[in-house]
């Protein structure tokens, strides 16, 4: 049997695998910290929620992978101190976030997520590392589709230029 043959828990990361997810607990620290900044901000109830789920999900990965990069010897990057809890209505007008920037700079933090994701499972070649990117890509894309409709709800969707066919244009 080879080296890549086996149990894959017992075989090597290689040198992509170790950088990307290294790279993935780094940057997965900095989103959740910025998380934890927006909440701060954050009027809406509805919002506030989901930027607790999008908190609580980005731990458990970090989590994950910070004790597979333990277990192959890798030491992991240093997380950011959480930010202290600040009541909304202390924030200065002109210094506050508005809640529909925060969905949208939340969303787009899981959208970069997914493709971080689907980048790590297509290098991987230890099933047991795709797998695990896996999982959290379906998670983020739940997580995604909340923050879709959350924003569509509260009318803070701004769309890009809708395209309507010219058989739709007649019809109309």
């Amino acid at each position: 049997m080879g080296i890549l043959s086996g149990n894959p828990k017992e075989e090597p990361m290689h040198y992509g695998e170790v950088f990307s997810t290294w790279n993935f607990v780094m940057m997965s620290n900095k989103a959740i910290a910025e998380a934890q900044v927006l909440l701060n901000h954050a009027g809406d109830s509805d919002l506030k929620k989901l930027l607790k789920e999008s908190i609580e999900l980005g731990q458990s990965e970090v989590k994950k992978v910070s004790e597979l990069l333990l277990e192959n010897g890798v030491a992991v990057p240093p997380s950011a101190p959480e930010p202290p809890k600040v009541d909304v209505n202390d924030i200065p007008v002109g210094a506050k976030l508005a809640d529909p920037d925060i969905a949208i700079s939340a969303s787009e933090k899981i959208a970069a997520g997914l493709v971080t994701c689907s980048g790590i499972m297509g290098q991987s070649i230890r099933e047991d590392i795709a797998m695990m990117f896996g999982q959290f890509h379906t998670s983020k894309a739940a997580l995604g589709a909340k923050y879709l409709n959350l924003i569509k709800e509260k009318g803070w969707m701004i769309p890009p230029p809708l395209h309507f066919s010219q058989k739709d244009k007649v019809e109309a």
